[in-house]
Formats: C-alpha cells, sequence, structure tokens
C-alpha cells in the first residue's frame, strides 16, 4: 500500500478516503465496502483523476518530490496527464513534465491573491512525497465547500488537453469548490453501492451525470435507468437531506441518439427518462434536486470523437454548468441565514 506522507497531507486536495489497496489516492473506498463496485468502476478509481495541491503564499518556486507508477497511459494518451502544472485562478503560470519513478520538479509560483494549484500527471499514478517553497514560505489553502462530482468518462475529463481542462477542473478553480472527483470512464452506471458511497462522504454539494454507458457498454431500457436513477438519488438524499443536487442529463452523442441499443433504448430514450426521473422527485418535495438538461449544452462540432468533448468543449461545460452549481450552493446558504 502507497501511503502519503503527513507532511503532504494538508495541501492535498480531491481525496475522499485514505490510502489503500487502489493506491494512495483512491476514488472510491478502498476496503471491502468498494469491493461492491463493479471491476471497471474499481479500475478508474484507482487513477488520481482531480487530485491536487492547493497552497497560499509567493515563492519564487514550488519543489514537489514524487513518484509515478506507469507510463503506459492507454487510450487516452498524453491528455490522461503526464506532468505537472501550477494554476493562479483561470491563468496557468507553469508546467513542467513527469518521469517515470522517482522525480523532483520545482513550477515558478507567480504571484497573486489566488491559491496556487498544482494539478498532477494523473496518467502516471504519482504519488507526492514532499512539497516545499524555493525562496518564500507556503501553506496549505483553506478549505473550500466541498462538491462531489459522480459521472462517467465526461465528467472524468477525456479528451481535454489535460487534468486542468476537464469541466470539473474548471469549475472548481472558477468557483472556489474542493472538486472530489468520483466519475469513472467506461464504467459508471448509476451503481446503487456509488450512491452509498456518496451518501456517507461529507459534502457541500453533490452533481450526478451519467447515462452514456447505460445506452451502450451495459444497456438499459427506459424503465429500468429511470427506476436506477430514481434509487440512486434517493440513496444520495438520504445521506444528505439538506445538500444541493445538480443532476446532469447526458449529453447529445452522434451514434446512440436513434439507435436503439439491445434492450431497443435509444440515448435520447434515456435522457428522457433520466429528466423524468427528476422531474418526479421534484414534484415529490425535493426543492433542493436541480436539472440541467444535457442536450443543449454542447453543439456536435464540440466533440473530439462524437462522443467527449474537446478543450474549447470542456470550457464551454464549464461556462453552462459552473453558475448553475454555484447558485444552488447559495441558494442553500441564503435558506439557511
Amino acid at each position: 500500500m502507497a501511503e502519503r506522507p503527513p507532511e503532504v497531507e494538508p495541501f492535498l486536495r480531491g481525496c475522499a478516503w485514505p490510502a489503500g489497496a487502489l493506491g494512495p489516492y483512491p476514488r472510491c473506498d478502498p476496503g471491502p465496502a468498494g469491493e461492491r463496485l463493479p471491476a471497471d468502476t474499481r479500475a478508474r478509481a484507482a487513477l488520481p483523476v482531480g487530485v491536487r495541491l492547493e497552497l497560499c503564499g509567493e515563492p519564487e518556486a514550488v519543489e514537489i518530490d514524487y513518484e509515478t507508477e506507469t507510463d503506459a497511459l492507454g487510450f487516452r494518451g498524453a491528455s490522461a496527464g503526464t506532468g505537472f502544472a501550477l494554476y493562479r485562478g483561470a491563468k496557468v503560470v507553469s508546467e513542467a513534465p513527469a518521469a517515470l519513478g522517482c522525480g523532483s520538479v520545482r513550477l515558478a509560483a507567480g504571484t497573486g491573491p489566488e491559491r496556487a494549484i498544482v494539478y498532477l500527471p494523473e496518467g502516471m499514478r504519482p504519488r507526492v512525497l514532499a512539497v516545499r517553497g524555493v525562496g518564500g514560505t507556503i501553506a496549505p489553502a483553506p478549505a473550500q465547500p466541498r462538491w462531489l462530482c459522480y459521472g462517467d468518462s465526461i465528467a472524468e475529463g477525456w479528451t481535454a488537453a489535460g487534468p486542468a481542462g476537464a469541466w470539473p477542473a474548471r469549475v472548481g478553480r472558477e468557483h472556489g469548490l474542493d472538486l472530489v472527483n468520483l466519475a469513472y470512464a467506461g464504467a459508471a452506471r448509476g451503481e446503487l453501492a456509488s450512491a452509498e458511497e456518496l451518501a456517507a462522504l461529507p459534502a457541500d454539494l453533490i452533481s450526478v451525470s451519467h447515462g452514456t454507458n447505460c445506452w451502450t457498454r451495459t444497456p438499459h431500457d427506459a424503465a429500468l435507468f429511470a427506476a436506477g436513477l430514481a434509487s440512486f438519488l434517493a440513496i444520495v438524499r438520504e445521506g444528505h437531506p439538506a445538500t444541493p443536487i445538480v443532476a446532469v442529463s447526458p449529453l447529445q452523442r452522434a451514434d446512440a441518439e436513434r439507435t436503439p441499443n439491445r434492450l431497443g433504448a435509444t440515448l435520447a430514450d434515456l435522457r428522457r427518462a433520466f429528466e423524468e426521473a427528476v422531474h418526479q422527485r421534484r414534484r415529490a418535495g425535493d426543492a433542493r434536486l436541480e436539472l440541467a438538461e444535457g442536450w443543449p449544452l454542447l453543439p456536435a462540432e464540440r466533440f473530439a470523437d462524437g462522443i467527449h468533448p474537446d478543450d474549447e468543449g470542456h470550457a464551454r461545460l464549464a461556462a453552462a454548468l459552473g453558475p448553475v452549481l454555484r447558485r444552488a450552493l447559495e441558494r442553500v446558504g441564503k435558506e439557511a441565514r
């Protein structure tokens, strides 16, 4: 088991569970409870998607000691993350490539009031061994509202240019949210074990955005999909009776909109089932559940491969969904005052 050095822990963000059998930054419960999840979900959960360092201070540079496990990046290639990138706000200040095995990088820290956010080479399965300021001091950044983002490969960031370009990463930077990315490429199908994990984790905001894998990898018909989503949302709501939840129905997908799967459902059918399930819960009194309709969010030309957004597509999703998420969070804050 790859432990996390205690001196690094205060700088880490996006980690919901302790180190375990899935590595230092697991994205599902690494213990026996998580073994109820499908194997493909657990495999994706071993990648530290969304895990990052957040710090305050204006040193000349930030130096990071690390160890990476692999350079086999699979289908995503370099966009899965092969280097470190330091951001302040929306601006990338510096970048450095990662090496296989043990290494050290030095990133110019830049200046300004924004926290410094360091994105990791996710695809190489890194472990941060040490982080220190050079020519100045650093401190862990203050806590921000915690956002649990459940979804599939689109929320995991596929075909963005790098980890920092995924729409959830962009929203986290732009709206001051502590993103915990629980998106599983090719896997997330609304499994109830995942709903139970979300229900058990502390959260200030939750989003749910899946569906395309229910059209093809594990085919659902509309009734099965609607019932599954209703149960998923009910379980999450049990654990978070007052937390805002934003449900994003499936984005458009050219090859699936009018093509029935083996159970006779098109993606358009599943989208309607998703949206109706959300409407039914709202009619039943769940006022803190909000629907964001996926179809109009992105035009067809912004999909790099017909399924996943390109970098500009991820930017557009962040621009559309970020304000929705922020308003949902702020609305609860106003109600509490």
